[in-house]
């Protein structure tokens, strides 16, 4: 299997966008945690060797390459918060972390390749969907990777000050044993309310972990 390479980012410069930025996000799937985008602007002819879809790379091999990223490209995070996952829904939170990502940009796309099949609404670029776009394009792979590193470190702060879930290795998604958690610890205030497993517990008046 041929990994994502870089001949939506070459068209793009060859019709005259200076920028091409790729964006992706993580955290859709967790129980807990916040979402968090990358958005990343390459010079085509610095790539870091090894670029694929964060979801098939070791966590080793994501933290390795998300240095390189930075050092050889310019890359910004976007977050959107428990809250805000809970009130505007996971799809649309996903797209405010996204646009969050590309605002803290040095400077404006010309154009940008977004993983999945839906450009957000507010967007305000010239702009590609690419479904599976982290298999096919290398700067929405890097913004995978970006954004991988970025919330796995984040979910293994948040486990140190609410041990007991299993963070630092499932970073909030919903194993088997984050969910036993759930059940006997209760829930967190970093744990999404509107989920069903989560609203469950709720429901049924376990006690809230503070």
């Amino acid at each position: 299997m041929t990994g994502p390479d870089d001949q939506h980012e070459q068209a793009l410069l060859a019709e005259g966008a200076r920028r091409v930025i790729g964006v992706d996000e993580v955290g859709r799937g967790p129980l807990a945690g916040p979402v968090v985008a990358a958005a990343v602007v390459f010079d085509p002819a610095c790539l870091p060797a090894g670029l694929a879809d964060s979801k098939t790379l070791g966590k080793a091999r994501i933290d390795q390459l998300a240095e390189e990223i930075a050092a050889r490209a310019e890359t910004a995070i976007g977050v959107a918060s428990v809250a805000e996952i809970d009130t505007l829904n996971i799809l649309r939170a996903s797209h405010l972390a996204m646009m969050r990502a590309v605002a803290g940009l040095a400077a404006p796309p010309c154009h940008l390749l977004i993983d999945g099949n839906l450009i957000p609404r507010d967007c305000a670029y010239p702009a590609t969907a690419l479904v599976k776009g982290d298999a096919r394009s290398v700067t929405i792979a890097a913004a995978s990777i970006v954004a991988k590193s970025w919330r796995d470190k984040e979910m293994r702060d948040l486990a140190q000050h609410f041990p007991g879930y299993g963070w630092e290795t499932n970073a909030g998604y919903p194993s088997k044993s984050h969910r036993a958690a759930l059940e006997n610890l209760g829930v967190t205030p970093h744990h999404r309310t509107s989920f069903k497993p989560v609203h469950k517990i709720l429901w049924q008046g376990k006690k809230p972990n503070p």
